[in-house]
């Protein structure tokens, strides 16, 4: 009998989120389990929102409209937190996905959290702080999948085989793509200068710690799932036991499949003692 999927709530905040990332949010929602429901919030009269449009069948997204009631004010945001808050009682997914970059989002996420539900943020890296941090696991689009293009009304990217067909695209309607943005690698002395990091690997490791002082590595994923919002990708490595090795802070050694780790500072201790 197959288990059935946590179920996954994805809210678009469109005016703040491109939708040339909408393949690779899915991609990463679909390893948690399925996002039966996706919806996206915006003003569609909005020029700048057409990229979202060209998507919304391909991808089984509701589009959700948010009149602009005053001039300068975006009623987006209010809109998706009242759904998000109906959502989280009626039909009480097991966790959800937020796309946006605006830190207005804190609170809700937090309430979230409280209530049982995980929450899994997408956002450029301009995303403030708190807002990253409140989120179970926050993702920044950059690090995500091909190279982005401009901001909420660029064209998705295609994949190969729909790119040979718009060839006949002309330059008024292609965007024009930015910079690289894969995540450069954060080499060794900038991963041991990130004191939250440090901080957050050695009380992960310390609190994952068998008997022998050794700390199983899926043991210290948990942990640090558990302590905050962490994804190895932000700093350029596609795992965590990649990253741990590059800060160069832990002894490592395979036993069988598993790995196990300890900080060097208890095996220079353990070794004068």
């Amino acid at each position: 009998m197959i288990e059935p999927q946590p179920r996954i709530a994805l809210l678009i905040d469109a005016d703040n989120s491109p939708a040339s990332k909408i393949d690779v949010i899915l991609a990463e929602l679909a390893k948690v389990g399925v996002a039966n429901i996706r919806r996206a919030y915006g003003n569609w009269k909005k020029d700048g929102l057409r990229g979202w449009e060209n998507v919304l069948h391909e991808y089984a997204i509701r589009p959700i409209q948010q009149f602009d009631y005053t001039k300068g004010k975006n009623a987006t945001d209010m809109g998706l937190v009242i759904d998000a808050m109906d959502l989280l009682y009626t039909d009480r997914p097991d966790a959800f996905g937020i796309v946006s970059s605006d830190s207005d989002f804190t609170p809700l996420v937090m309430h979230l959290k409280a209530k049982g539900a995980q929450v899994f943020g997408f956002g450029a890296k301009k995303t403030p702080p708190p807002f990253v941090n409140a989120c179970s696991r926050f993702l920044y689009l950059e690090n995500l999948g091909e190279v982005a293009v401009g901001t909420g009304g660029d064209k998705p990217a295609k994949p190969a085989s729909r790119r040979r067909s718009s060839a006949k695209a002309t330059a008024e309607t292609a965007p024009e793509p930015i910079a690289d943005a894969t995540p450069l690698r954060q080499d060794t002395a900038s991963l041991k200068q990130d004191a939250r990091l440090v901080s957050l690997l050695r009380n992960a490791v310390e609190s994952a710690a068998g008997e022998d002082g050794w700390s199983p590595l899926g043991a210290v994923g948990q942990q640090i799932g558990n302590q905050a919002s962490f994804d190895p990708r932000n700093y350029g490595y596609r795992k965590l036991l990649d990253l741990v090795e590059a800060t160069q802070l832990f002894e490592m050694d395979r036993r069988g499949t598993h790995v196990v780790l300890r900080d060097k500072r208890v095996a220079k201790a353990a070794t004068r003692g």
